[in-house]
């Protein structure tokens, strides 16, 4: 009774504490790989930044937990073109790459140039450049990051992308709730909605531009698409009872939710945007909620007490009997399935405390990733490599970041307050 109390709370709680309207994200490492890559960022040309890129993609790359950027007290030259890159000196500090650049100025427009080299071949991994104008230069060094990100590692670096959450502030008679959107670190942080009532469920359309959420606008729930791009929003789903827990299709088109009946009973349906009509996918007495779309359109992964404790199960779209897919533990709830499908990350209770686990989606084994004691709401960014989730910390809430495949973990937190339920975008 206690687990469905708390996928009960999951789905229709508001967010109730305070949160200081004006109060920065910032990253923290909390925990490293035991062996990062030893890499050298050289502070970039240029006169009258107003962006340190050599600095933006230095932390970038150190969040990751991969690298070990190199101090810039330790630097032995710093080198702006490749004709000024002594490699001899850069291994005497026993650094593998170099990362060095400049940004020009052409009217309006910047051009951020650089170059990757690997110090013990001698070779050029790397020579771009990334157009930018002033006010888009930290998204021009967070694809710098990206793009050193993959040349060394080989997969796609996820710096460029956003976060939503959610943010709570005020007293209780005051209280005010605010949709976040802020970059992959934590900076920029731009409230899109605000509401004097709960706002829940944040996630991304594929395409980056809109945002589906719950809000209690009115003391009753709706399912809202907010186009951060124009700035306009439309309720999708005002039905009677509970409307919660939206969750794109990979098309865009349309939005699993989780809706009640005239009993009560909770069940997933796919609403069509364009049309607002809904196909029901599940039909059981159990609480059947949290859905979450297969990268192929096809399944839509789910949590369901039906068999006595939360689960998460997955159905075809075609029809057909849902199949389990957790076994391990008494609770798996809030699925979130990697950008390519393999994997789907779940909240598990572990040793008496929930914690991030992610399930292999072939054979069902989980592996815990998480070590706090209420962590929830996990999201993947849009290389898979990490996972961003909501915890509580001395108190408060904030939100954390855990590596899939090394276990290295960061804070991204305010430094008072709470924030709660991010969503990492799709990459822009």
């Amino acid at each position: 009774m206690a687990d469905l109390r708390r996928l009960a709370y999951l789905l229709l709680a508001g967010l109730m504490l305070a949160l200081p309207a004006e109060a920065q994200l910032t990253v923290e490492i909390t925990q490293g790989v035991t062996s990062p890559i030893p890499l050298a960022v050289v502070p970039f040309a240029g006169d009258g930044l107003p962006v340190d890129v050599a600095s933006v993609v230095e932390a970038d790359l150190a969040r990751s937990g991969r690298f070990a950027p190199l101090a810039r007290t330790s630097m032995p030259q710093r080198p702006t073109l490749g004709a000024q890159v002594d490699l001899s000196q850069w291994r005497l500090v026993k650094t593998d790459f170099v990362v060095i650049g400049r940004v020009l100025r052409a009217g309006d427009r910047l051009a951020v140039e650089f170059e990757l080299h690997n110090v013990a071949t001698g070779i050029r991994l790397l020579a771009y450049s990334v157009s930018a104008t002033p006010t888009g230069l930290r998204l021009a060094a967070h694809r710098v990051a990206d793009l050193v990100y993959e040349k060394i590692l080989g997969v796609p670096g996820a710096f460029a992308s956003r976060l939503a959450y959610v943010q709570v502030e005020g007293p209780p008679a005051t209280r005010r709730w605010k949709l976040v959107v802020a970059d992959a670190d934590g900076e920029n942080a731009l409230p899109v909605v605000n509401s004097p009532q709960p706002l829940m469920s944040p996630t991304w359309s594929p395409d980056g531009t809109r945002i589906a959420y719950v809000s209690f606008e009115g003391h009753a729930s709706g399912v809202w698409v907010q186009n951060i791009v124009t700035g306009t929003r439309e309720r999708v789903s005002a039905r009677a009872g509970i409307n919660g827990a939206p969750a794109w299709s990979p098309d865009g088109q349309r939005l699993a939710v989780a809706l009640s009946q005239s009993d009560g009973n909770v069940d997933v349906f796919v609403l069509e945007l364009a049309t607002h009509g809904l196909t029901r996918i599940t039909d059981d007495p159990a609480i059947d909620t949290e859905p979450c779309f297969a990268p192929d359109g096809q399944s839509i992964y789910f949590t369901s007490d039906r068999s006595g404790r939360p689960q998460v199960y997955k159905i075809a779209l075609a029809g057909g009997r849902p199949q389990r897919l957790t076994f391990e533990g008494n609770y798996n709830a809030r699925p979130r399935v990697s950008p390519d499908g393999t994997q789907i990350a779940v909240v598990t209770q572990d040793q008496g405390a929930y914690r991030i686990a992610v399930v292999d989606a072939a054979s069902g084994r989980s592996r815990v990733l998480t070590s706090g004691r209420l962590d929830e709401g996990p999201s993947f960014a849009p290389n898979g490599q990490t996972i961003v989730f909501a915890a509580r910390e001395r108190g408060r809430g904030v939100l954390q970041t855990v590596a899939v495949d090394s276990g290295v973990t960061g804070r991204i937190s305010a430094p008072s307050g709470d924030v709660r339920e991010p969503s990492w975008s799709p990459r822009l």
